[in-house]
């Protein structure tokens, strides 16, 4: 099986590191196209504007100034010279789970393997606290990861379907379980903070804001903050499909 990774934390992220060891678990034939940089929340964009820098760092490693989705689509039309038989996008360090899928580039990297008909998996790992400090336990991920990929291949994906994994955030023995789970819903948890730089011009950042919440039973959310295993399958067909009707009949289409 040749297994194409990517993701969107960049080359040298601990999680790359750690999704190498999962699929050195399940295959020899493993190569890597992974952003230069940081490309979080990046989502499926495409560098249009400007040229794509591929570098070679070793036999089957890849570096390049792009996003995951650049990534996958290089891997396939110039590293590779063909379509690899799965794409693993993570491990992200952080979960990707409810409404954050949209921003998440890490799920990018596995919605462009599906565009393309490849079976893809994303793979995030929650975080936890340590005395004070955020935590990122990618240990959790690689204990169990093997496993339900194997059994995700096996199973198959239908066309235009991909696979998304979140792991959580506590040691691998404290799992509690695997939860297959729909897509969850959070609050928007992102707001403008404004500082001011040496010179007192004004600049801005984006940060996460989020007020706790409970979260329905046999979702995503629900899963990993129970310590438990989320594994949601997610369409690319957006369509919703419940106000067609609707629609056809304010327009009068028939």
């Amino acid at each position: 099986m040749r297994i194409l990774l990517t993701n969107d934390d960049g080359i040298h992220a601990p999680g790359l590191a750690a999704l190498e060891r999962i699929a050195h678990a399940l295959s020899d034939d493993v190569w890597v196209v992974a952003p230069e940089t940081d490309q979080s929340g990046l989502a499926h964009s495409l560098t249009l504007s400007d040229p794509l820098r591929l570098r070679q760092v070793s036999e089957k490693i890849f570096a390049l100034r792009g996003t995951p989705t650049d990534c996958v689509i290089m891997a396939v039309h110039k590293v590779l010279g063909g379509v690899p038989d799965l794409v693993l996008s993570g491990v992200n360090a952080g979960q990707n789970a409810a409404d954050d899928v949209t921003y998440s580039g890490t799920v990018a990297g596995a919605i462009e393997g599906t565009l393309l008909g490849i079976p893809s998996i994303a793979l995030s790992q929650a975080s936890h606290s340590v005395d004070g400090r955020r935590t990122i336990a990618f240990e959790t991920a690689e204990r169990h990861a093997p496993a339900i990929i194997e059994k995700l291949v096996a199973h198959g994906a239908p066309r235009g379907v991909l696979y998304n994994v979140n792991f959580p955030g506590c040691p691998a023995e404290a799992v509690t379980g695997l939860k297959v789970a729909v897509q969850g819903v959070v609050s928007h948890g992102l707001a403008i903070e404004e500082r001011t730089d040496g010179r007192g011009n004004p600049y801005f950042w984006l940060k996460y804001q989020r007020a706790a919440q409970e979260h329905d039973a046999g979702t995503d959310m629900h899963a990993i903050t129970h310590r438990a295993i989320s594994v949601t399958p997610l369409r690319l067909d957006m369509t919703a499909y419940d106000e067609l009707a609707g629609l056809k009949m304010l327009f009068g289409d028939s």
